[in-house]
């Protein structure tokens, strides 16, 4: 995981500028309420994609969908392949600070001007689906960034990319690739109103991202009699907690295989949101390598090649990521479900060198699990500074204090992320630390304001 330094990041190319302004006047479901009235589909993207010569189809794909480690798994299979020697690119969501995060080549932000012309030419063609009345028309802000991605892979030479989900599966707009790897990493109850309200629901729209010829690898486990009696009557109706069945029955429907890590091949007895991530990513090198898939000059691709210290250096911002500020160690995470809260805080408590109590700046987006999260972060936090962002549908602070306060937790307003984070960082002093959680939002805002101030942790962590 990720220990930063000072970083300035570089001015933004005027025509970079300008096409995201045009692209900021299309719908953005990131950035609005998401709910049974979001419209989903492939016809926008597959009309785009067509009229841009099919840039999907020009190079090999791994696509990686699930609730949690769905963007640092895609991470780390994208740097094993580029260090394979293969052309390599990488698409995720959302982004933290900068739009161009999103779209990667051999471990690189895509330049500005490539990324501005990719989007000037998937703009232009919704406008003329427009003036022809196709459904290319209808495309929105994530339907032309994901076919501007795919044209800037293809303008780069790109061999293989690894390509997330940005919400679901089934229907979301990177489902025009066609993985060779297709991957859920796990399932949980978000985006209920979108994905459908059980997790059996919500890995039919993940799972259906298996195409025929693919190989299913999941991270997703079988609910045993054991876990089932324990789900209750409510889950056990209809199997609706039984993801892992839904997946096994996509994988036979579609005649391919699934496969899952199994419980030797962690790293420790405990493993870590990181090492459970990495070996996912490694049971897809290993997949690969049995499709014969190899680097460059016949190089095999082994799981091998995804060491620790290229585990280390290739988690995405906002995963786990650490900083030093005037003494005090500061962690941001983006994780926005209880369960996820839940593994991020027992890492953390694992880790030596974060002691005592933190200080916990929290923002959330209007369709999270308020009670469920703030119950997770109830036995760590020693005070929770509640805080929303203006750019993204999330929930005002008032709300999340009152939601608290109901639990019994200490909590408290703070206006903005910039006041909760210079309150944090006051009230922790030297013998706390500061924890940033709950939304890629709040993650983005701190962490453009923490490369201006941060100096290098001094103790290299596990990951």
């Amino acid at each position: 995981m990720p220990v930063h330094d000072r970083s300035d990041e570089p001015a933004q190319d005027p025509r970079l500028a300008r096409a995201l302004a045009r692209l900021d006047a299309l719908i953005n479901w990131e950035r609005r309420d998401r709910d049974a009235s979001m419209r989903r589909g492939l016809a926008p993207i597959e009309d785009v994609c067509a009229r841009l010569g099919h840039p999907e189809r020009a190079f090999r794909a791994v696509h990686v969908a699930g609730t949690k480690g769905k963007g640092t798994t895609s991470a780390l299979v994208a740097a094993a392949l580029a260090k394979a020697g293969l052309r390599t690119g990488l698409y995720t969501s959302p982004h933290v600070v900068r739009v161009q995060e999103r779209v990667r080549i051999d471990g690189r932000d895509v330049g500005d001007a490539e990324l501005a012309h990719a989007l000037e030419l998937a703009l232009d063609a919704r406008e003329t689906a427009v003036r022809e009345g196709t459904p290319g028309s209808e495309a929105t802000w994530f339907d032309l960034l994901t076919a501007a991605a795919f044209h800037c892979f293809r303008g780069a030479g790109v061999e293989w990319a690894v390509v997330e989900c940005g919400l679901g599966g089934r229907l979301d707009s990177t489902n025009v690739v066609r993985g060779e790897i297709a991957v859920v990493t796990n399932i949980d109850l978000e985006h209920v109103n979108v994905l459908g309200g059980t997790r059996a629901l919500i890995a039919r729209e993940k799972g259906g991202i298996v195409k025929p010829g693919a190989t299913l690898v999941t991270g997703v486990e079988p609910l045993s009699s054991a876990r089932a009696a324990a789900a209750g009557p409510r889950e056990l109706h209809n199997a609706a907690d039984d993801a892992y069945g839904v997946l096994r029955a996509i994988a036979d429907e579609q005649g391919v295989p699934l496969v899952r890590p199994a419980s030797c091949e962690w790293t420790s007895p405990n493993p870590t949101v990181l090492e459970r991530n990495a070996a996912l990513a490694r049971l897809v090198l290993r997949e690969l390598g049995r499709r014969g898939v190899r680097g460059k000059d016949g190089v095999e691709l082994a799981p091998a090649r995804l060491d620790d210290e290229l585990v280390r250096s290739s988690a995405l911002p906002g995963r786990i990521e650490r900083f030093l500020v005037r003494g005090v160690r500061v962690v941001i995470d983006a994780a926005h479900v209880p369960s996820s809260v839940e593994l991020v805080l027992a890492e953390l408590r694992a880790d030596p060198e974060l002691v005592g109590k933190p200080f916990c700046v929290l923002a959330l987006g209007k369709d999270k699990d308020a009670k469920g999260i703030l119950k997770a972060l109830a036995p760590l936090a020693d005070r929770v500074l509640c805080t929303t962002v203006a750019s993204g549908p999330l929930v005002d602070a008032e709300t999340l204090v009152r939601e608290a306060a109901l639990l019994g937790i200490a909590a408290e307003k703070a206006p903005d992320p910039a006041h909760a984070l210079a309150r944090a960082l006051q009230e922790a002093g030297s013998e706390r630390w500061v924890l940033v959680i709950g939304s890629f939002y709040l993650a983005g805002a701190v962490r453009a304001q923490l490369l201006n101030e941060a100096t290098p942790w001094p103790k290299a962590t596990r990951c």
